[in-house]
């Protein structure tokens, strides 16, 4: 059964194709970076309308790439949140066409949840499987969710919400702290790429401490804290050296790496290192708690070398999609909505985009 995957929460529009639930037969995705690196973050009206210039092209591809026509289409998944809402409308509408014109069932998928599901879909492509119950953490621009998942028999998912970021998600404090340092945008892979060459103990950067759930977590403190060394530090000459080498076209790590000094160098590993292990700490804490038998760490900065360097020290199995599939995609929604489909649990087209959806 071939289920085509939609995703468009963002700034990415992107289709897929799956095949049984676990053969990833094309994966398209289309990325905005250029068009919002100017603003040095995502504008959301054009995120809509280059979504809706972006979205027929990309789903021809996919399909074209997995050898297939529109006909031969057994269902349609499509993120349906939580996003931004002009971005998910353009996928929730075109889905409904699609599932109308084809008279094929159509499933919303929760992006988080799609998140998840991208490693499982990457272990049954491996014909493994992941062991549940699993802590699952999720962490990108958007997100800094840490969820109890397990699965029954019938191949059903419970999601139980343990805690999340109270302020600032994990990605979207690289992005801030990366625009700072003027190192572009998106900004996480590049600090992260940065950061071998620095010193993480030469800056003492906070960690933060919840009340009530200590399970939650915050980055807008440690955001700050890097705000506050760069006004006191000298770094003016050299941030507005690397804005004219961005001015010029998107600048190689050698070259960003020449334009920085020990200083900032050994700024960017120590808020690497503060953000991967306040992540950590909190999975040990919530593994301490209750038991799981695997951890999934999914999400756009699940890319990071330094987090997954960081989280191979659980004792239990840990499970990252690959780089591909750990950004935004739609082979992971495809993925999420395949459970689903079997269960002929679809939704009707009345489907509406939700920019709040909540997991669990």
């Amino acid at each position: 059964m071939y289920l085509l995957g939609i995703e468009s929460s963002c700034d990415e529009t992107a289709a897929a194709v799956v095949a049984d639930g676990e053969r990833l037969l094309s994966n398209v995705v289309s990325s905005q970076f250029d068009i919002h690196a100017a603003y040095g973050g995502v504008v959301p009206e054009l995120a809509s309308r280059e979504h809706l210039r972006a979205i027929v092209p990309v789903v021809r591809e996919a399909l074209s790439n997995a050898g297939i026509g529109y006909r031969d289409l057994g269902a349609v998944g499509v993120t349906c949140g939580p996003g931004l809402i002009g971005a998910l409308l353009v996928g929730v509408t075109y889905a409904k066409g699609l599932s109308a014109a084809l008279r094929i069932p159509l499933l919303g998928v929760n992006h988080i949840e799609g998140h998840i599901h991208s490693v499982v879909l990457e272990e049954r492509r491996a014909h493994r499987d992941v062991e549940f119950p699993a802590l699952a953490l999720v962490v990108s621009g958007g997100h800094s969710h840490m969820f109890a998942v397990d699965r029954t028999r019938a191949n059903k998912y419970s999601y139980r919400l343990l805690g999340r970021t109270r302020d600032d998600a994990a990605g979207e404090a690289y992005d801030k702290v990366a625009k700072l340092l003027g190192l572009g945008y998106p900004g996480g892979p590049v600090l992260d790429k940065l950061a071998p060459f620095g010193d993480p103990d030469a800056v003492r950067l906070p960690t933060s401490r919840m009340k009530g759930n200590h399970l939650d977590m915050s980055f807008s403190g440690l955001k700050t804290a890097v705000l506050r060394y760069v006004r006191d530090a000298d770094f003016q000459t050299e941030i507005e050296r690397r804005r004219v080498l961005f001015s010029r076209g998107r600048p190689t790590i050698d070259a960003l790496r020449e334009s920085a000094s020990d200083e900032c160098l050994a700024l960017i590993a120590s808020f690497q290192r503060t953000v991967v292990r306040q992540l950590l700490r909190r999975a040990e804490d919530a593994a301490d708690e209750e038991h799981f038998a695997s951890v999934i760490v999914a999400g756009g900065v699940a890319a990071n070398s330094g987090l997954r360097r960081e989280f191979s020290s659980l004792p239990v199995p840990v499970y990252f999609p690959t780089i591909a599939l750990s950004t935004d995609n739609a082979a992971m929604i495809a993925a999420a909505a395949y459970p689903r489909f079997l269960r002929g649990e679809f939704d009707g087209f009345d489907l509406a985009a939700q920019p709040s959806l909540q997991l669990a």
